[in-house]
């Protein structure tokens, strides 16, 4: 796959590299109308944020947000391992992007600490504080920059992007597991599902799911650990001709159970029949 979008050498080696991933984040930002990222300076989050690894009573008021949203938004007083999971899931879904959509559109791989995360409990946006360290390919100019390392091929990147993920989210899943009440393998399924989606997600905003499909695929191929399962995307055909991707998730969001008729498309309780219906509507 070719590199979307790269800063000129000059730009890149006078340019500290948080300066940088501050830029494509807010391009994320940007482009990604699911994603609601503000960057803020190391030292400077904002009053009524918490991280997920500054202790019990941040996780607790993380999960509560949640269940507040749910119930305004649903009229639906959820049980709080499902507000957790909700939670959980938009936590994985937004963080993971905020690496994986670096790597589609620049071919870098930002390392993004778990402290380095807030979460506005009132609006549910991320706030990010970009760090000083960076994969990148050989040839890319940022490759020169201090904090900056590069590796030796697009495989290697990709395995930068899965120890990222899974280096952010092996302390998020510790804070969260208790209020989620699913064992491991079932956290990082749900970590898997969320790295996929948002890739492919990227792929329809930018107005080529094709490619979205197969950036995910590329980067889980198969289960990686500690991902237990790739990203399998198969085709349904609609009567009009033609393919549309799909997959199974390997783990659950909860959706349904605040909103019993209208599971996920990708849900394991969606048959292809449903799935079919709703792309023929």
């Amino acid at each position: 796959m070719t590199v979307a979008h790269l800063e000129t050498a000059q730009a890149d080696t006078a340019t500290p590299v948080p300066v940088l991933l501050s830029a494509a984040f807010r391009r994320l930002d940007a482009i990604c109308e699911a994603l609601s990222v503000r960057i803020v300076e190391p030292g400077r989050s904002t009053a009524g944020t918490v991280g997920l690894t500054d202790g019990q009573e941040s996780v607790e008021a993380f999960v509560e947000a949640e269940a507040a949203r749910i119930r305004e938004r649903h009229d639906h007083t959820a049980p709080r391992h499902v507000a957790a999971s909700r939670a959980l899931h938009d936590y994985a879904w937004s963080v993971s992007l905020l690496m994986s959509g670096v790597w589609y559109l620049e071919r870098r791989v930002p390392r993004i600490d778990p402290g380095d995360i807030r979460v506005d409990l009132t609006s549910g946006t991320f706030e990010v504080t970009p760090g000083t360290a960076l994969a990148c390919l050989p040839g890319d100019p940022a490759a020169l920059l201090p904090g900056a390392r590069a590796v030796a091929h697009q495989e290697a990147l990709r395995a930068e992007l899965r120890a990222a993920v899974a280096d952010h989210m092996g302390p998020v899943l510790e804070a969260m597991g208790p209020y989620v009440r699913r064992g491991s393998r079932a956290l990082w399924g749900l970590v898997s599902d969320d790295l996929v989606s948002g890739l492919w997600y990227l792929g329809r905003t930018r107005g080529d799911e094709a490619a979205g499909v197969r950036a995910a695929s590329a980067l889980l191929p198969a289960a990686h650990a500690p991902f237990p399962g790739g990203a399998d995307f198969r085709s349904l055909r609609t009567s009009d001709g033609r393919e549309h991707p799909t997959r199974t998730r390997l783990g659950c969001c909860l959706y349904y159970t605040i909103r019993p008729a209208e599971a996920c498309s990708t849900c394991p309780r969606t048959c292809d029949a449903e799935r079919l219906r709703r792309l023929e509507g």
